[in-house]
């Protein structure tokens, strides 16, 4: 069995169990772990994923962040910054950065608001290392984990080792009380 089936078998094992309703946000993310080396392969399968959601009677709304930089940048007010980030990109700076973040986390708090019945929807949020070098994951969970009803799935290409996730296995890791999800065998954590 390859890697992808069995990220795919652990979550519907984890998208099957009962949905403890009065959790807190955190509690509410999954994490999908896999090998940065598997992202094309996680892409072409990522409806098996949402099988696997369906037929443990759950719903799947899909969010891709891979254009969410491009997208933004081209954007009125800030196309302005446009061509001095493609001149030097060190000199987009925090204010800029801050507004892409804030911009980010709240098209996810929209979605999540929007997708119904949100209390039995998996949101699943792919693409995430097109963010890389930008934001980091962790500076924007927080800002809209108490939006999620249902369950927020991040597909993350990285590593998770002893209670710590890095994405793209490039910055120091950082403690999330998600629910990990990877490709190990027989692996599940709740």
């Amino acid at each position: 069995m390859s890697r992808i089936d069995l990220l795919r078998k652990n979550y519907q094992r984890i998208c099957g169990l009962p949905w403890d309703r009065n959790i807190a946000g955190p509690q509410r993310v999954w994490l999908a772990v896999y090998d940065k080396e598997d992202e094309r392969k996680l892409r072409l399968r990522l409806g098996l994923f949402k099988e696997a959601t369906e037929q443990v009677g759950r719903h799947w709304h899909a969010v891709d962040f891979t254009n969410a930089f491009a997208d933004w940048l081209c954007s009125p007010p800030y196309s302005d910054y446009a061509e001095s980030y493609f001149e030097s990109p060190t000199r987009l700076g925090t204010a800029p950065m801050a507004a892409f973040k804030k911009t980010i986390a709240a098209q996810l708090t929209q979605t999540l608001q929007a997708v119904q019945p949100a209390e039995d929807t998996v949101v699943a949020v792919y693409g995430v290392a097109s963010l890389f070098g930008f934001l980091r994951i962790s500076e924007i969970l927080p800002m809209f984990e108490n939006a999620i009803q249902g369950r927020l799935l991040v597909f993350f290409p990285g590593v998770y080792e002893q209670d710590n996730y890095r994405l793209l296995d490039a910055r120091d890791g950082w403690n999330y009380h998600a629910v990990p999800i990877t490709a190990s065998e027989g692996e599940i954590r709740k």
